[in-house]
This record gives structure tokens, sequence and C-alpha cells, in this order.
């Protein structure tokens, strides 16, 4: 991970730190204490085991090592809420974290309490000390994990509550945000992008993982991209069309995960008599009311098969950042309160950010020249350069100041409970 920026006052760090982590809390107000014990599917947690893990990594990669005389909460959380580094400790399978009665969820806010309160410490402590100090690196890369964790927990509460047989909204489902019936998006287009000699990667100035760099130069043909998400009225259409029926619009692994998990249609959506719905944040609604809105929660397969039906392609993630480079990040993310992927507004390159994650044709590995970060913290990004498809451009969970355009997101293909959708490419 790499933290460039220019140097903030102290009171700044601070105030970051806290707000973060408030808005962590806030993102709880509106569930139960049963609410945050569900772990709906094994890809997700509960909401109280992210509470808990992303103090836990503050804890375990900042505390201990830079505050002089720091005590553990508790012995036992070091390994209890270890979610995949190795290195580090042993740890619980992850299925099992909605097994985790105890802690109870008071236990688990005085944790939070007492680490806060530790971070406090070490910004008195180190003072005057350069952005570039270790710890102040260490302390923004907790921050950009802890947003990493706001939009999983969004991700798993919708989960959570689509499986619930009452089907209860996170909230209310009349909010000014919401798309309206009416809303039409605009008539979708390509837009030509040149071909040539292209530098991709993050260009310095400001935080970014690992997996970002090296900065580096690829060759690219002209291509064009659609100047918007497909949306749910135009996935409706691969539907009907017979679109998870005819294997020929599917990779051969996409085709197994159909046949495996009696796939008709993106996660959220069920038919009665006929008619979809479509399950959101904000409870469930007709799909002639979000006809207009990007298409959510498909996997790879899914994105990848609409294209070849729709007769074009994925972009590649090198496409995808080439033309979206130097764009103001400026879209429905978490900070419109949307909640959810909403109609794309006019323009060129509509909702090339927030809205949905884009599927893109590219497999998550390293650049030429890629190291990871040594020790522990090598596991963040590096060791899950296997199996996975890279992802762009952020979704309408994630908070704003978390997306870049150099930014690579990844999940395996088969993945569905993310806000993931498609962009068409030429």
């Amino acid at each position: 991970m790499s933290l460039t920026g220019e140097c903030c006052p102290q009171i700044d760090r601070a105030a970051r730190f806290n707000r973060t982590r408030r808005c962590t809390l806030d993102l709880c107000s509106p569930l139960t204490p049963e609410d945050m014990m569900v772990q709906s599917c094994p890809e997700a947690s509960p909401a109280k085991w992210h509470l808990a893990h992303t103090s836990w990594f503050f804890e375990s990669f900042i505390l201990r090592e830079f505050l002089p005389g720091y005590r553990l909460f508790n012995d036992d959380f070091p390994w209890l809420f270890n979610s995949y580094y190795q290195s580090f400790a042993a740890f619980p399978e992850k299925r099992l974290r909605s097994s985790f009665s105890r802690p109870g969820l008071n236990e688990v806010l005085r944790y939070r309490a007492h680490v806060d309160d530790a971070i406090e410490r070490l910004f008195d402590h180190l003072g005057d000390a350069s952005p570039e100090h270790e710890a102040l690196n260490r302390v923004e890369l907790g921050l950009n994990h802890e947003e990493q964790h706001q939009e999983l927990l969004l991700t798993d509460i919708l989960n959570a509550f689509f499986t619930n047989p009452l089907r209860p909204a996170y909230l209310q489902a009349n909010g000014p945000d919401n798309p309206q019936p009416g809303t039409r998006a605009p008539q979708a287009s390509f837009q030509s992008f040149p071909g040539g000699l292209h530098e991709i990667g993050h260009a310095g100035g400001g935080f970014s993982f690992d997996i970002e760099h090296p900065r580096h130069r690829v060759w690219l043909e002209p291509y064009s991209l659609a100047t918007r998400l497909v949306t749910c009225g135009e996935f409706a259409a691969f539907i009907a069309d017979g679109g998870y029926s005819r294997p020929e619009f599917w990779l051969s692994a996409g085709w197994d995960a159909v046949q495996a998990h009696g796939w008709r249609a993106p996660l959220y959506w069920t038919e009665s008599g006929g008619l979809w719905r479509i399950f959101t944040l904000r409870g469930e609604m007709p799909l002639a009311r979000l006809e207009n809105a990007p298409v959510s929660q498909v996997s790879h397969f899914e994105a990848d098969a609409y294209a070849r039906w729709a007769g074009h392609r994925l972009p590649t993630e090198l496409e995808w950042e080439a033309a979206a480079a130097g764009r103001k990040i400026v879209g429905n993310l978490l900070d419109s309160g949307a909640l959810q992927p909403l109609p794309a507004a006019s323009g060129d390159l509509a909702q090339i950010w927030g809205d949905c994650w884009e599927w893109t044709a590219s497999a998550y590995l390293g650049y030429p020249g890629f190291k990871a970060l040594p020790g522990s913290l090598g596991e963040y990004n590096g060791k899950f350069t296997s199996g996975q498809m890279v992802l762009r451009g952020g979704s309408c969970v994630t908070p704003p100041g978390h997306i870049r355009a150099s930014y690579r997101n990844f999940f395996s293909p088969e993945t569905r409970w993310q806000f993931s959708g498609l962009r068409l490419a030429l």
C-alpha cells in the first residue's frame, strides 16, 4: 500500500479517523442486535463481526507495534477476529462467524471504543510526524480497509434480509433518492476511444493499494464503451429470450454454474404470476419501477452471457481505466443515500462511478513487476491473484473517497451478492 499525499495537520488525521469509524456505526443504526448476528451465505459476515474485525485491524497492525504500552482489549480477539492472515494467527472458519454469540454486541462496541481511544493516543504520541510515517501509512490503510467493510456490511445485510421470509427493508422504500416510475434511462450508444500507448496503474498523490502498482505502459487497439450500464429492463429481455437456457451464450464454467445453482435471473429477482420483483435495501419493488435502473447482483458469468447475447463483449480493465482516467469522481455512491442503482443521466460515459461495480473481461493478476508488501500485510491482496475477475468503478454503497480510476476490485466469477453490473464494449 502507498500513501504519498500532501502533509495533513494532525487534526485532519483525527477527523478522518473519527468520521470513518462513526460511519460504520451509523450504517448499523437501523439494525437490531439480532440482525447483526445473521450470516446468510458463506461469503457474507455478520454485522457484529464487521464491527469487531475492523477494530482488530487497527489493533493488530498498528497499535501493537507503534503505541508504547498498548494493552490488548482481550487476549482472544487477535485470533477470533482474524479474517485470512495465515502468517498472523490461526482463525475460525469464515462460515462459522454467525456462531459468535459471544462476545456480545456491547463488548464489541467497548472494543471499538478501546481501539479508538488508543488511536487518539497514537496521534498524540506521533505529534507532527511526517504523513509518510509507517504508522500513519497503516492508519490510512486501516481506514480504507474499514471503508471496504462498510460496503460489505450493506451487501451482507441485503442478503440477510432477502433470506428472511418477512423480507424486511433496511430503509424506507419511499426515500427521495429512489428511482421513480417514469424515470427513463437515456438511449444507450457507444463512445469511441483511440488505441495506442496508455499508462495504467496508480499515478501517485494519495492512497493506493499495492495491487494498483507499478504504473506501466500498455498498448490498446481502438475500442468503444457503452455510454451507460445495462438496465434491468434490458436484462429482462435476455431472460425472456431464454438466455438462461441457451448454452451458446455461456462460458463452460458459467453454464455449469447455471445448472448447478438453478439460476433463472439475477440474485434478488423473484417471479410471481409472470411478473418480476426485485429485492433492495429499501424492500421489494416491481421490475416496472426499476426497469431503467442498472441491473445488479449478477455474476461475471451472467454479465458475459448477456454481452454475447447482445452481440458485444465486456471491456477489459485496461480499456476501462484508460477511459475513466482524469474523470471527476461524481456519481451514485454511498453518500447519495439512495443505496441502490439509479437510472443514468444523459452524457458521455454515464455511471462510470457508482451505481454498480462493472465486471470486466480481465483476470485479477499482478501487474508486471508487482511486489506484495512484506509480512502479514502482504496477504491483503497479492495472494488472491488466482481464479478472480476484476471489477471497476464502485457502486451505490461505495464510500465516495474510496474510489479512483486505478482501483481494482475482484471477486470469483460466480459471485452474485455484490452490487455488480455491466457495461458493454465493442
